[in-house]
This record gives C-alpha cells, sequence and structure tokens, in this order.
C-alpha cells in the first residue's frame, strides 16, 4: 500500500490533517502524521518506508532523503523550498514540489497588517503615521506581490514593482508602476517589502547599496526569507539612518543588537507568521495532497522545481 507521511514540526491545524487525510484514504494509501517532533532523528526514522512526503518548514535534507529508501514524492506545503535538498532528491529521482500561490493572501496580509502596527507605533497612544500617499516598493511581483498591491491601493499608496521575470505589460495592468531595476525601485520608495526566494544569486543581496538609496522615512518589509538580507549593512543602516525601520516575520541573526540599539524602529514576528491562517493552512495542505495523488495516479508533474 502506497504510505504518505505528513511530517511537520510546526503542525497544520486539525481540519487541515482531516482533509489531508481523507484524501489520501480516498486514494487508498496509508496516511501517516509525524507532528511536534523532539529531533531530527525522529524524522529520518519515520521516512524509511513511505512513498509520499509532505513537509512545512522540516528540513528535507540529504540524510532524510538518502533514509527514506521508498521516496517518489516530497511536497513542502507552501512557496519557498529551500528546506528541500533538491540535489539529493534529484539523483535519487524524487520528485519535489512545492504548492505556489496557497498561502499567498495570508503572507500579504500580514505585509500590510506589520506596517500599520510599525506605523502607529505598535499602538503604544502616541502620535503614529498613515500609509495613503506613501510609495510602496514590490521587490518581486508573483502571487504574494499582486497580492500586496491589491491591499495596499486600498490604504491609498502608490504602488510600483520590480520584477524582471514578469511583463511590464502584466504589471502595469493591474495599475501598478513597473520599475527597470532594484536600484530604482528603492530610491523610489519610502516602504519596500521583498517578496524574493532565498537563492545563490539572491542570498545578502539586500545590502547597503541598496538600502541606503530609499527615501526617509525607509521602511523594509520581510515576508520572504532571512538569508536573502546582508546582516552587516542592516546593522550599518540602523546605525547610520535614524529614519530607517525594518519590519519582518522572520529575525535577523543580529535581532538582539537590533532590540538593544533601536527600541521602536523593529518588529519581528515570534516565528515565522507568513503561512499562519486557517485558511493557508488548509489550502497548502489540500493542495499538497492532491499533488501527490495527481503525480503517483497520472505522472502529474506541474509544480516540480527540481527539474
Amino acid at each position: 500500500m502506497t504510505k504518505v507521511l505528513v511530517a511537520t514540526v510546526k503542525p497544520f491545524i486539525p481540519e487541515s490533517v482531516e482533509k489531508i487525510k481523507k484524501i489520501a484514504e480516498e486514494a487508498g494509501y496509508e496516511f501517516v502524521l509525524l507532528e511536534k517532533y523532539a529531533d531530527q532523528g525522529e524524522f529520518i526514522d519515520a521516512v524509511a518506508d513511505v512513498d509520499a512526503l509532505i513537509i512545512r518548514s522540516d528540513k528535507a535534507t540529504r540524510e532524510v532523503i538518502e533514509a527514506a529508501k521508498n521516496l517518489k514524492v516530497i511536497v513542502r506545503a507552501g512557496a519557498g523550498y529551500d528546506n528541500i535538498d533538491l540535489e539529493a532528491a534529484t539523483e535519487k529521482g524524487i520528485v519535489a514540489m512545492n504548492t505556489p500561490g496557497q498561502n499567498s493572501n495570508a503572507v500579504a496580509e500580514l505585509a500590510l497588517g506589520m506596517m500599520v502596527y510599525l506605523a502607529r507605533n505598535g499602538y503604544n497612544g502616541k502620535a503614529g503615521t498613515e500609509l495613503k500617499g506613501k510609495k510602496l516598493g514590490l521587490h518581486a511581483y508573483g502571487n504574494v506581490g499582486k497580492l500586496i498591491a491589491g491591499i495596499a491601493k486600498g490604504f491609498g499608496m502608490h504602488v510600483f514593482a520590480f520584477d524582471p521575470f514578469i511583463p511590464k505589460g502584466v504589471i502595469e495592468s493591474d495599475d501598478v508602476g513597473c520599475i527597470e531595476s532594484a536600484e530604482e525601485l528603492y530610491s523610489t520608495c519610502n516602504y519596500v517589502s521583498i517578496n524574493i526566494p532565498a537563492t545563490d544569486e539572491t542570498k545578502a543581496s539586500i545590502n547597503y547599496g541598496l538600502l541606503s538609496k530609499m527615501p526617509a522615512p525607509a521602511v523594509l518589509v520581510n515576508t520572504a526569507r532571512k538569508e536573502v538580507i546582508h546582516e552587516d549593512d542592516l546593522l550599518r543602516m540602523f546605525a547610520d539612518r535614524e529614519d530607517f525601520s525594518y519590519i519582518s516575520d522572520i529575525a535577523p541573526e543580529c535581532k538582539d543588537i537590533i532590540a538593544e540599539k533601536y527600541p521602536g524602529r523593529f518588529f519581528f514576528t515570534p516565528k515565522k507568521m507568513g503561512a499562519q491562517t486557517a485558511e493557508a493552512n488548509i489550502n497548502a495542505g489540500v493542495a499538497a495532497m492532491t499533488q501527490i495523488r495527481n503525480f503517483l495516479e497520472n505522472g502529474d508533474k506541474t509544480f516540480q522545481v527540481n527539474k
């Protein structure tokens, strides 16, 4: 019998688990759930005889993949997939997938929520500022960027985007200004929302050269990955620009320094919160299980990321 493992140290909500289980059992698959496991060894033991694997923030390392003797497909329930060792998966002929778009609205709402929270000084009773009339730059215009743009325009923000992979006409058709370079985006906008993945090309790419171009007051918003930020340059910006603030749903390694030296100029969620809504949980979980079934039964590789 085909065996599907859902391994989530950060669990899906119960409703999502039930929906995933129902799809698996309707297909005649054995369903196994590993939640809140204490160490990576439990994960490694659990994958030994599974055919398919669903993860969230869990690390599908080379060690995990090599321990999974029957594994045919891994699906990361979410957009980012840097927690899967793609090289190891490819070497073993395992298809790796993500579920793009399923968490996007949750991430977009969080981005705007953090902007409002910072603009109103954490609701501390003192006068803050409004988002209306401010310029928002979107560094990448994928699923999340498009949704952020729609919400931000509802606040009355002027929205611009830079994405070399999206045609200018597509961006402008959404009443969003198309910017030709990252440098121009940062020099134009008070707020910049980072929506890029963590790749060899993008890691540490958000540096002082870009950040220092931002007009005052400058707010950097990160709902992507902490690895895309050059942290030494981030600290330099805090030191050089009293008008600069940073908000993120994943705290940088230098968070303690920022908290000590620059109170009131940052906000970090206690853990990555972009996909932490009931709707996103259900959407991503159901999509992941559906993609597994479509792959195993029909060979559908639509969302494969290790081609």
